[in-house]
């Protein structure tokens, strides 16, 4: 339905307000004029709270269009998150599985609201500027904790010494979960910076709807998935105690299912973190005046669509991930000795 101009709510009114034959001076003797009548002022009024609401409106439509853009090319690390979280509660008895995970949303929650989200808006008005290079230096620890995951998966160490180590039951919930909502605020960071880097020309209220709404609704969605993973066994094995056999074949097939479902999410996981790296770091470059390997792997993925007659898309995106995972495992594999040889020494050092 339109809404009515102000000049047409006048003439209604006017329509509607019986007129005095003898009507009162607008003016009384004495009082100096103060501006319009008590009518017109009132619509006036209206006029501006309905331009303020429709301003409002396209602005939260506005925030929530660019959210879900975000969201989206925030997803390879979403995808990482929820793999990796359900192996902190792995060890700990069903009861206690819940109420950490809960812990660790909690703190991720934090992480997003109190921490980065402040920490991204002071960015964006103080330097704008520096978000392409601090999205590169996610994109390279992304390939970086990808490589390592592969390195680790093919050359399997333990801790001998944490093994033999006898803790105390809280004491390695308490580590678990700190732990976890370290990793997360790495991930998190990254979540909120490609968030940011998204919606880098909007105005600062609907940057900070953005983060807020990605933060919240990203946290909500990856720990409500690992509660419903966590449990999904728990959940087969009272359904395969049934009575009806469509239930406890279900229930069997939950119970079968998920070591191998944690399995391929773990590797997919890992898949995600390396080609979204791979994929910041080839876009940061091209922002970075440097457009040569990003509109290579562009014309890549488009020559390789052209010769398929169906599915062109499809294909245009598995040979651009595909280009983009090759580059961020080069990158990550690199990024392995310098870790270990420099960055961890470092690290030591500030910790004494």
């Amino acid at each position: 339905m339109e809404t009515a101009s102000p000049a047409e709510w006048r003439r209604s009114l006017d329509a509607l307000l019986p007129r005095n034959p003898c009507p009162r001076p607008s003016v009384l003797p004495g009082q100096a004029n103060r501006g319009p009548g008590v009518s017109t002022g009132l619509i006036a009024l209206l006029d501006d709270v309905a331009g303020l609401a429709k301003v409002a409106a396209a602005t939260l439509d506005d925030a929530a269009g660019q959210a879900a853009r975000a969201g989206a090319k925030a997803a390879g690390v979403v995808i990482d998150d929820a793999a990796v979280t359900p192996t902190y509660v792995t060890g700990f008895a069903p009861s206690r599985e819940l109420p950490i995970v809960g812990k660790i949303a909690l703190g991720s929650l934090k992480n997003k609201l109190l921490y980065l989200l402040p920490a991204a808006l002071l960015l964006s008005l103080m330097a704008p500027w520096a978000i392409t290079p601090l999205l590169m230096a996610g994109g390279v620890y992304l390939c970086f904790e990808g490589a390592e995951k592969i390195l680790h998966a093919l050359r399997p160490h333990r801790d001998a010494h944490a093994a033999a180590t006898p803790v105390d039951a809280r004491m390695f919930e308490d580590q678990k979960v700190r732990s976890a909502i370290q990793t997360d605020l790495i991930l998190s960071a990254e979540i909120m910076a490609i968030t940011l880097g998204a919606v880098p020309d909007s105005a600062f209220a609907v940057q900070a709807a953005v983060l807020a709404v990605v933060g919240t609704g990203i946290t909500g969605l990856v720990y409500g998935g690992v509660a419903l993973i966590v449990k999904a066994d728990d959940a087969g094995l009272a359904m395969s105690r049934t009575g009806w056999p469509p239930v406890r074949a279900v229930g069997r097939g939950l119970v079968v299912g998920m070591p191998p479902f944690l399995r391929v999410l773990s590797v997919v996981g890992t898949a995600a973190m390396i080609w979204v790296g791979g994929g910041i770091l080839l876009h940061g470059l091209e922002m970075l005046g440097l457009p040569g390997p990003a509109h290579a792997a562009h014309a890549l993925a488009a020559a390789a669509a052209g010769m398929v007659p169906a599915g062109q898309a499809v294909i245009e995106w598995l040979v651009g991930a595909t280009v983009s995972g090759v580059v961020g495992l080069a990158v990550g594999a690199a990024a392995i000795p310098v870790a270990q040889r420099v960055v961890a020494p470092l690290l030591r050092l500030v910790r004494r």
